[in-house]
């Protein structure tokens, strides 16, 4: 997500250390404070930025830094007429009052003119100190401490404001807030970009593009879910009420203005005119778990499976493979995005089986990111982030049926049974454990 959005600020992801896998605290090279404050107001994902004055393994290190920092740099946020006040952040310890008024003190050092206002400082310093990941073993001492100026804080309230448990309307794989921020960001979504989802169902990743000024539009095939007509989702309601849509969920927020609409389609069929549309496509499709993976079918199998929503609206609808949904959407997102629009998307992974070798490719597209959220101990999901860097050509249409990479990701055809058997596998454990 940093990565994503320093490239959408005009930067570039730079650490002067390596990052720490072990340690919430990173150090970036920003070229400006503007583009710090940029990089604070989209992200979900960082808690707060600093200047940083000074750091090191010891109290010791991090007083001989913060004495080398240039004394210029400091002056401008220490002078007689300005207010400031000092905080400690420890991660992973708790620390008394009594030691962190001496942790404050042993700073005396510093050339602070101001006075301070605990209150309503104009500036705000930080101690953070960084006590490892493992909270049944807390060291004594802090592995790595830090000083310096705050600057701005990230968007996590966005999480809370956003939730999935206050939306009006919601379906059983909506995705959670803090996600659906990611992806945008992970998209570089900004303001005034045409953003689509395949498979948008109730509408939960349009609310976050269009949080960040996007117009967004989207197609699914569940005619009942784009009407919200049918059952509903949410605990103690039978029926999904007349005003349940992805139109009154952007409402709800006050995009209203940024939703564009969503058709009834299936995304495996053809329905926009050739072109360049979208800036980004962020969606989430099904895994064949809790929503079906379908497509529309042909007349010869109408006789086998008609199915009737509450409007008499009539459809056929066959089986669609998961290697075909993700060879399709890049597929679409080849043709359909602007060069160097992103493709972001969630490809469910049966661990014991996965390589990277079977990440879906395509010529015109490439991958940028791949992440992972683990579901359970043997599947997760990977969010994939790609970037069209080559003009789509005819010749492009089929050219992942030639590529060795189909064939192994075939075998995910069948992750909704090996989803299963772990969970049948566990049932049967814990069985076996309750009879001993």
């Amino acid at each position: 997500e940093i990565t994503s959005l320093l490239s959408l600020c005009g930067g570039k992801f730079s650490g002067e250390q390596e990052i720490r896998v072990n340690s919430p605290f990173w150090i970036l090279n920003i070229p400006s404070e503007e583009m710090a404050r940029g990089l604070m107001k989209r992200t979900v994902c960082a808690k707060s930025i600093f200047e940083l004055w000074g750091h090191g393994r010891s109290e010791g290190e991090l007083y001989a830094s913060l004495k080398n920092y240039p004394v210029d740099k400091m002056l401008p946020y220490l002078q007689s007429d300005s207010t400031y006040k000092v905080h400690i952040h420890t991660f992973n310890k708790t620390l008394t009052q009594a030691q962190k008024i001496k942790k404050i003190d042993a700073l005396e050092f510093l050339p602070f003119k101001g006075k301070v206002n605990l209150k309503n400082p104009e500036h705000i310093f930080w101690i953070l100190e960084d006590y490892g990941m493992n909270p049944n073993n807390v060291p004594e001492e802090p592995f790595h401490l830090y000083f310096g100026r705050w600057i701005a804080d990230g968007q996590r309230e966005l999480i809370e404001s956003y939730s999935v448990k206050k939306r009006h309307f919601i379906g059983n794989t909506s995705m959670d807030a803090c996600l659906s921020f990611i992806m945008a960001n992970h998209g570089r979504v900004k303001p005034n970009d045409v953003v689509y989802d395949p498979f948008v169902g109730t509408g939960g990743l349009l609310i976050s593009s269009a949080h960040f000024g996007a117009y967004v539009c989207g197609t699914d095939i569940d005619y009942n879910t784009i009407h919200g007509l049918g059952k509903a989702s949410r605990k103690n309601q039978k029926w999904r009420g007349p005003d349940e849509n992805i139109r009154a969920n952007l409402r709800q927020y006050g995009l209203e203005k940024y939703y564009l609409d969503a058709l009834v389609a299936d995304s495996s069929r053809p329905i926009w005119r050739k072109g360049m549309l979208f800036d980004a496509i962020v969606t989430d499709p099904p895994y064949g778990i809790r929503e079906a993976t379908r497509r529309t079918g042909s007349q010869k199998e109408a006789v086998k499976s008609v199915e009737r929503s509450t409007e008499n609206h009539i459809f056929v609808s066959s089986n669609y493979h998961l290697s075909d949904i993700f060879f399709d959407l890049l597929k679409f997102a080849a043709e359909y995005l602007v060069m160097g629009g992103r493709l972001v998307y969630w490809l469910p992974i049966y661990r014991p089986e996965y390589t990277e070798e079977i990440i879906p490719r395509h010529p015109c597209l490439k991958l940028i990111s791949n992440c992972e959220q683990m579901l359970s101990s043997h599947t997760s999901r990977r969010l994939i982030t790609m970037e069209k860097v080559k003009e789509f050509k005819d010749q492009d249409e089929n050219s992942y049926l030639l590529d060795g990479q189909y064939m192994p990701y075939r075998g995910h055809n069948s992750f909704r049974e090996k989803y299963f058997s772990g969970v049948t596998k566990r049932i049967a454990k814990e069985e076996k454990d309750n009879q001993k």
